[in-house]
Order: C-alpha cells, then sequence, then structure tokens
C-alpha cells in the first residue's frame, strides 16, 4: 500500500511540472491555489473527460471568457492529456467553438483544497454574435432562414446544423431572387464558412450589397405599388392570353426603355426604364403569377448571345414570349418551339411549346 501511494504521489509530481502547446491553446500544470470569483465558476465541476467536455461546451456556447471547474474524483494522473485533447476537440470538432474561440489556456491547481482547471477563453466572435446562431436540424431548413435574410437585406447569417450537408447557398439565393424580384432589390456577392467536424456543424453566410439595407428597403417601398396596380390591371373575367397581353402593355406602356444591365433589376426597370432581357423577363414572370397567371422564365441565348425570356400557360398550351422581341414587333405575340429561330434553351428542363402539346406531369 505505502509503494502505490508513493507511485501515484510521483506521477502527481511529474504532471504537475509540465506543459504543454496545442493549437493555440497553452496547458499549465502547477501546484498552486486558484483564485475564483463569482457563484457561478463555484459550481462547474467534473468527475470525468465526458463530463468536463460537457462543462466546456457550455461555456464556449454562452461565450464565457473565465472560469473555474473543479475536478472531484477525477483521474488525476490522465488530466495533462485530457486537456489537451478537449481543447482540440473545442477549437476544432465541436462547431460553436470552431467558430468562435481564438485559443484557449488551462491552468491547474487546487481550489479550497481540491484539484481544480482555470479556464481562460479568448473569443473571435462577440457573445452577441453568439447568441444569434440559429439552430436548424436539416439544411432544407438553412433555405428558409437565408430567404428570410434576403427579405431582411442582412449582411450576415449564422446557423447551427444538426444533420449537415452541402449546400449551394449562391444558387439559393439565386433563385429566390428570380422569383420574388418585388422582394430582393439586388441579388448579393455569398460566400459561405463551415465550422466543426462531424454531422453538426456552423455555417456562416455573407451577404455583400452594393447598396446600403436602408437604400434597398426604400426601392423595394418604391416598385411595390407597381406590382400591386399590376394585379388591378388584368382584374375580370378575360381570358388568360389576353390577361398575359394585358400585363404586356402594361409593363411595356410605362416606358421607352433604354437596354442596360443593372445591378438592381426591379428598381431601375420600373422606376427608370432601364433594364435587360432578365430584368423584364423576370419582373413579367412575377406580376404574371401575382394575378394567378402561370409563367416562368427560360434562361438560355438569342443569335449566341445570353438571353432570358417566358413561357406562358394559356389557352392554347404553352408559348413562348420574348418581351424584347414583341416591343420590336410592336405587339404581343406567343410563339412555338418551331418559332424561336435563333434561340437556344435547355430544351429538356421546359414544357414543349406546339398546339396541342400535352401538359408536362407535376413533379413532387
Amino acid at each position: 500500500m505505502k509503494r502505490m501511494t508513493v507511485s501515484l504521489m510521483a506521477a502527481l509530481c511529474l504532471l504537475l511540472s509540465g506543459c504543454s502547446w496545442m493549437d493555440g491553446s497553452y496547458l499549465s500544470i502547477t501546484p498552486h491555489r486558484i483564485q475564483t470569483s463569482g457563484d457561478r465558476n463555484e459550481s462547474l465541476s467534473a468527475s470525468d473527460y465526458f463530463q468536463l467536455q460537457e462543462v466546456m461546451e457550455t461555456l464556449v456556447s454562452s461565450g464565457t471568457e473565465t472560469a473555474v471547474i473543479n475536478l472531484f474524483d477525477y483521474d488525476i494522473p490522465t488530466l495533462e492529456q485530457n486537456l489537451s485533447t478537449l481543447c482540440h476537440h473545442i477549437q476544432k470538432v465541436y462547431p460553436i467553438g470552431a467558430y468562435a474561440v481564438e485559443s484557449i489556456s488551462c491552468e491547474v491547481g487546487t481550489n479550497g483544497g481540491k484539484a481544480a482547471v482555470a479556464v481562460k477563453i479568448q473569443y473571435r466572435h462577440s457573445r452577441i454574435e453568439l447568441r444569434k446562431i440559429q439552430p436548424i436540424t436539416r439544411m432544407e431548413d438553412a433555405r428558409a432562414l437565408v430567404e428570410k435574410a434576403l427579405r431582411n437585406y442582412e449582411s450576415v447569417l449564422t446557423m447551427k446544423v444538426e444533420q449537415y450537408e452541402n449546400l449551394d447557398f449562391g444558387t439559393v439565393v439565386q433563385d429566390y431572387a428570380r422569383q420574388y424580384p418585388e422582394i430582393v432589390m439586388e441579388v448579393p456577392k455569398v460566400t459561405s464558412e463551415v465550422y466543426g467536424r462531424g454531422q453538426a456543424r456552423v455555417v456562416e453566410v455573407t451577404f455583400t450589397y452594393q447598396n446600403s439595407r436602408e437604400t434597398l428597403k426604400n426601392m423595394q417601398q418604391q416598385v411595390q405599388p407597381v406590382f400591386d396596380s399590376a394585379v388591378l390591371y388584368v382584374r375580370g373575367e378575360a381570358a388568360d392570353e389576353q390577361k398575359f397581353s394585358q400585363l404586356y402593355s402594361f409593363l411595356m406602356e410605362r416606358f421607352d426603355y433604354t437596354m442596360e444591365t443593372s445591378t438592381t433589376p426591379a428598381y431601375s426597370l420600373l422606376r427608370h426604364g432601364v433594364g435587360d432581357s432578365r430584368a423584364f423577363a423576370e419582373v413579367y414572370a412575377a406580376m404574371c403569377r401575382k394575378a394567378g397567371l402561370e409563367c416562368m422564365t427560360v434562361t438560355g441565348t438569342r443569335n449566341a448571345q445570353p438571353w432570358t425570356w417566358n413561357i406562358i400557360l394559356s389557352e392554347r398550351g404553352y408559348s413562348h414570349v420574348d418581351l424584347m422581341r414583341c416591343s420590336i414587333q410592336g405587339e404581343f405575340h406567343p410563339m412555338t418551339d418551331h418559332e424561336m429561330h435563333g434561340y437556344v434553351w435547355d430544351y429538356s428542363a421546359y414544357p414543349v411549346c406546339e398546339p396541342g402539346a400535352e401538359e408536362p406531369e407535376p413533379t413532387e
């Protein structure tokens, strides 16, 4: 028994004299009394590695900078290795730690005569930023949050995803902006960073706009009445094809348009008469949908140049409508596939536009 006690004391003395560096974290094992402050630190304790990990994750999630963790019945000879492993886990594996923690230092001593570890954590993100992390289960839930961020012109969206999968956020933004030009005044530049390892991750999505949030919201307020007026313009019992023609007239009679690409497509088109084929097609499609008409945008080429137009569904079936071409011809003129000379598009992605063609089966 005496020999075992001597061996344990020798191991403890070796442990208490060591220190190590790991991934921006510093571990110091010294036999001194740790000074504590506040009742909160006194309540933190762990008796094994898993409890210690749980305590550390809780500290990081709340943005706590300093704490003392009492080590009740802890296997002290393994503590140095445990702390080294734990610091690596917090900074590389644990999603919130990988996102927020700059460095961790751990100093072991005594508290009230018992072993304890004093922890100091430095963060690259503030507590306010940590509180803004939105928890979700699946990446599909991220789409709704991205769309909400676009509606509010947020600059950053941070999410903790329990079941992470790769998602092209740039495509999500482009799709939403294409469908709702009356909401998204400017399509932002999108970047994303993923933090942590394993199934759960923290994802930070950054949206960069050329215009200020206030400016974009003001633009949105100015174009909304135009979309509302377009809906009123086609009310009645007229046939769908006539309603499509009415919306074309409503849009074309507003300005003598200038063909030019803008970073604020809907606003520039509806308030200043400046737009390209994509701006016309997306605004027209949005107005049609608001009026209860089926209209989609088609991206392809015309005469080997990038071009966007529409496909509508009326009593005659599906038809192509190129507003720019209609404007030159001076009339609303839906076209079949065979009339689309000089146009190229992904034929498999859109319905056949021919008289009597069957409607495609709805996709789930």
